[in-house]
């Protein structure tokens, strides 16, 4: 990664305003002066999105917390309600990704439109399922995090977290049954957890070392920084009773720059600028053979025309089963920085299987924001992550529209880091939401449909078919063992996880069947 690259240069030049971190009342708070512009800085606050990361810190038990539902426990951790620059999405991480939260993680937000606060909202904590199969080049690169699923909040600007460990433990690993109903006890599965995914010794009532709030804002960069301004104490909250909290201060830096010198974070602005170009371009080539260079969107071909744009060797011998492409919105499209990703694409040798995942981002987003909530996601996977690029291969929305992942060819067998264990000859595709206990609509289950129809015919692959892959390590399977899965897989089918959630994996049999359709198999 490149880790001397601002990540958000607009946060950056904030960097400079330091404000209190716990005034009692807003009355006590001086206004706080701006820090000068540059001159040269006046268009930084034009880049897409940015990343405030947030230590989080024990919780006081007889704090304001005691408002939400008893008191904190003395190895609680969190954040008191405060005001923060806008963000989407928030999720929280730690230092190692091989280290379990055993435990529940909330949040709460203030909306940006109505100044009105959330109630509290559970965030997925079991995300070590996806990533980079453990050993690989891209899992030794850059020490990834241990994190939460990220959560669509929509526009926000006020925040409060808390971090609650389990109490008790398991006999092999000390992990207990997960929030989402799924026990990833060693020997649940017959094989347990294999090293380099869960560290052995790990007890329930510990929470992992490094716990930092990640808020995202995918794109929009707010008119101006927060300045002169006191912040006003939020109204008293009825949903949980009681007095409401002051606001608490925060310190408005960017974690991903230690720099506070306008020039400098200029100078490192064009940098950023000139390898987003670079990088862009790279991607828009990968894509190249499907439609005009730079495209925001592959236009769906018929059957027949998608038959007559492959090269003659693939039609030679025998008429293929390969489905309509689908319309695809690339990355361009849904306003992917591609300064933040690694250069470079990784592939690995064909495509033989599907993995179906939900993104446990939650259902509260419109199908307008989806390019926002994938410009979160794919910032959260690299920058707080620490990932090369967005885990999906491609994506589908609730409205089934189709977006371009993890950067390299929609046509290509691009590896992901999807499904841990599983990332070879496979591809990953994420449906936007959470589907645990809500059905997936129709038009998200045909995209699945559509799309795999046309990708897996491309390498020969048969919807309603089985395939042999070979585990690359993981909890469910061990390393090296080959597995048969179907060609079209739930996420759960290759490591022990809820995802894609009890309902969309109950509609998978649907998509199989109209995929195998839309091939022309019957």
């Amino acid at each position: 990664m490149r880790a001397s690259l601002v990540s958000s240069i607009a946060v950056g030049c904030a960097a400079a305003l330091a404000l209190p971190l716990s005034l009692t009342t807003p009355a006590a708070a001086a206004p706080v002066p701006a820090p000068a512009r540059a001159a040269s800085d006046a268009g930084l606050a034009d880049l897409a999105g940015s990343t405030q990361s947030l230590p989080l810190e024990p919780l006081a038990p007889d704090g304001p917390r005691e408002r939400a539902g008893g008191r904190a426990a003395p190895d609680e951790r969190g954040l008191t309600r405060r005001e923060v620059r806008p963000f989407s999405l928030v999720g929280v991480v730690w230092d190692d990704a091989r280290t379990p939260l055993h435990g529940t993680v909330q949040v709460r937000t203030r909306a940006t439109a109505d100044g009105a606060w959330s109630r509290w909202q559970d965030v997925e904590t079991h995300y070590d399922e996806h990533g980079a199969d453990p050993g690989t080049t891209e899992d030794r690169a850059a020490a990834p995090r241990g994190a939460t699923a990220p959560l669509w909040v929509g526009d926000s600007d006020g925040v409060e977290v808390r971090v609650r460990p389990e109490r008790g433990e398991t006999e092999e690993t000390g992990r207990t049954a997960g929030t989402d109903g799924v026990d990833r006890t060693a020997g649940t599965d017959g094989v347990g957890r294999t090293a380099g995914t869960e560290k052995a010794g790990e007890t329930a009532g510990e929470l992992p070392a490094g716990l930092r709030l990640e808020l995202v804002d995918p794109g929009r960069e707010p008119a101006g920084a927060p300045s002169d301004r006191v912040l006003a104490a939020p109204a008293a909250d009825g949903a949980d009773g009681g007095e409401a909290a002051p606001m608490s201060y925060i310190q408005l830096t960017d974690p991903y720059t230690s720099s506070t010198d306008l020039s400098e974070l200029s100078e490192q602005a064009g940098e950023k600028a000139a390898v987003a170009a670079e990088q862009a371009a790279e991607s828009a080539a990968a894509n190249a053979d499907l439609a005009p260079y730079g495209t925001s969107a592959i236009p769906a071909l018929s059957q027949a025309q998608t038959l007559a744009s492959l090269p003659e060797a693939a039609t030679a011998k025998a008429k293929p089963y390969i489905g309509a492409r689908p319309k695809i919105v690339t990355r361009k499209g849904w306003g992917a920085d591609e300064g933040l990703r690694e250069g470079g694409f990784v592939y690995t040798k064909t495509v033989k299987a599907a993995f179906v995942h939900h993104s446990a981002t939650g259902n509260n987003y419109t199908c307008g924001d989806a390019p926002a909530v994938l410009r979160g996601i794919y910032r959260y996977h690299v920058k707080s992550l620490r990932w090369r690029d967005l885990g999906y291969n491609f994506a589908v929305d609730k409205c089934g529209s189709i977006y371009e992942g993890r950067a390299g060819g929609v046509a290509k067998a691009v590896q992901g880091a999807h499904t841990m264990g599983f990332n070879g000859n496979s591809m990953g595709i994420a449906v936007l939401g959470t589907y645990g206990s809500t059905n997936p609509p129709a038009a998200a289950v045909t995209a699945i449909a559509r799309l795999t129809a046309w990708k897996l015919g491309l390498f020969g692959a048969n919807p309603k078919s089985k395939t042999t892959l070979t585990s690359g390590g993981g909890n469910r399977f061990k390393k090296g063992t080959k597995v048969k899965l179907n060609v079209i897989s739930g996420h759960r089918d290759g490591f022990a996880t809820e995802c894609p959630g009890k309902r969309l994996y109950g509609k998978l049999g649907t998509a199989r069947s109209a995929s195998a359709k839309y091939q022309g198999r019957h």
